[in-house]
């Protein structure tokens, strides 16, 4: 009895273990799907922190010393070319300015007295000369006093924005004081630093075209209006190896404003590019490398270069070529020499399906 138990727990021992291996046996043969780069022509896109500028931002300041009289406007409103912003007390340069009028007056009738008498042979012609003198140094004092009356009222100089106030009514202010900012938010430069090769490639390519470029505001959303890169800065910083570029971009709905932060897109076209998805891909040590299947159907890893990333890819620019096979799936089920059996998917199909990230 003790033998006939002996023997049936051999048979399933027996059992078990060729279970097992006819599973694992499966697994080894499981298809994984395999893939092959492509080649076409497409456009990387490059992403760089930028600084958003108005158009035209400058600081009012006061042009006379004396006491704010008044506010005609509000922090935020937008105002007109020409508008009255602010009106510093002007009673000590209207009176300045009815005196230099009265003189003014007083030396037209002492000219026309004398121009009378010198018509008449009376006075002589150096007579006239100085009293012509005198009226025109009078015309010239009122209108310097009036230009300082003038100055006690300071209007916007252009179209814009009122920045926060740095004075309230009834402040004392000097000459050359801060008031507040105008900022005109009709179009916005938008500053951007571009690496030296980057900017190399840049110029050799648009040589004789202004780029359109993409914002990306702080919010992750994309402005609605393109810009145009209309300047390149003359020096690159040492430091840092980057050239400034400017764009230019409408602001119609004023959205935009002064010392907003976000993200230029800038396009490049490249002919011919080799893409592989990025999941078929694995990291070691920094380096990217792929699994190449061969003839035989044994794979095997390999480094490939990139030369620059876009969503889900990568673009290759060595260790590999159009026509090589590699494993899009199961990166993480097979070694070095190991022999797959696969379905091959076109890679056209891979890329307008693809949305998973690289294993």
């Amino acid at each position: 009895m003790k033998r006939i138990f002996m023997l049936m727990g051999l048979c399933a021992s027996f059992c078990y273990v060729g279970c097992k291996s006819e599973t694992q046996e499966k697994e080894v043969e499981q298809k994984l799907l395999v893939t092959s780069p492509i080649q076409q022509d497409t456009s990387l896109v490059h992403e760089y922190v930028c600084q958003i500028h108005s158009i035209r931002h400058i600081e009012l300041r006061a042009q006379e010393r004396g006491y704010l009289q008044k506010i005609f406007v509000d922090e935020g409103q937008h105002v007109h070319q020409g508008q009255i912003l602010f009106q510093i007390m002007p009673n000590l340069y209207q009176a300045e300015t009815q005196k230099a009028q009265a003189e003014v007056n007083f030396a037209d009738i002492e000219y026309q007295n004398t121009k009378r008498l010198a018509d008449s042979n009376v006075v002589s012609p150096n007579e006239l000369k100085m009293a012509k003198a005198k009226l025109d140094k009078a015309k010239a004092e009122l209108a310097l006093n009036k230009v300082h009356l003038q100055f006690t009222e300071i209007r916007a100089p252009f179209d814009g924005i009122i920045d926060k106030f740095h004075v309230r009514p009834g402040s004392l202010v000097d000459e050359g004081d801060l008031l507040t900012t105008l900022s005109d938010n009709s179009k916005m430069w938008v500053y951007f630093n571009v690496p030296e090769a980057q900017y190399l490639d840049y110029n050799s390519k648009t040589a004789n075209e202004k780029p359109k470029v993409q914002l990306v505001m702080a919010n992750n959303q994309l402005f609605p209006y393109p810009g145009i890169v209309e300047t390149v800065e003359a020096d690159f910083d040492n430091e840092t190896g980057n050239i400034p570029f400017r764009a230019t971009f409408p602001n119609p709905n004023g959205l935009l404003r002064h010392g907003e932060t976000g993200n230029i897109r800038m396009s490049e076209p490249v002919k011919n590019a080799l893409i592989i998805p990025q999941k078929a891909t694995f990291e070691v040590l920094d380096k990217k490398y792929v699994y190449v299947v061969g003839k035989d159907n044994r794979v095997k890893s390999r480094e490939v270069k990139i030369g620059a990333e876009m969503e889900d890819l990568y673009v290759v620019t060595g260790g590999l070529s159009a026509d090589e096979k590699i494993l899009l799936e199961g990166l993480r089920k097979v070694k070095d020499n190991d022999k797959i059996s696969y379905e091959f998917k076109e890679p056209k199909a891979v890329i307008a399906n693809l949305k998973l990230p690289a294993e």
